[in-house]
């Protein structure tokens, strides 16, 4: 319990550091430390739900194993606007160039992967 508990606050602080960060995606961080406070702790996993921002995508996954698609856009802008940024105008070495354009392309696929909700599944 006490490592689900750790590991939620680890997954909710890379999500929101994701946030801002171009290559780190936030979505998943979040959903796995919801997960996470499910197994652990009950007053966190409450208070994920009832965030106004986290809260609906969290609902829709683990109900519905979906996101919204104004997620996904949003979340497909940011990983190809400022990681292809980031790739193309602040790398110099071309070992990590590779590496976050590798990045960028499993984080694209796999939110391309992801089912969408349905309208009536995302309110």
């Amino acid at each position: 319990m006490i490592l689900y508990k750790a590991l939620g606050f680890l997954f909710l602080g890379l999500g929101f550091i994701g946030a801002f960060l171009p290559l780190l995606p936030t979505t998943p961080f979040i959903l796995l430390a919801a997960g996470c406070f499910a197994k652990s702790s009950e007053r966190w996993h409450r208070w994920l739900l009832a965030n106004r921002t986290f809260g609906p995508m969290i609902r829709n996954w683990q109900q519905h194993q979906c996101i919204s698609c104004n997620s996904r856009r949003i979340a497909l802008l940011s990983v190809i606007l400022f990681g292809g940024y980031s790739v193309a105008f602040t790398l110099a070495n071309p070992y990590l160039i590779a590496f976050g354009a590798a990045l960028i392309l499993f984080t694209v696929t796999y939110l391309l992967r992801m089912k969408l909700c349905d309208v009536e599944q995302s309110e």
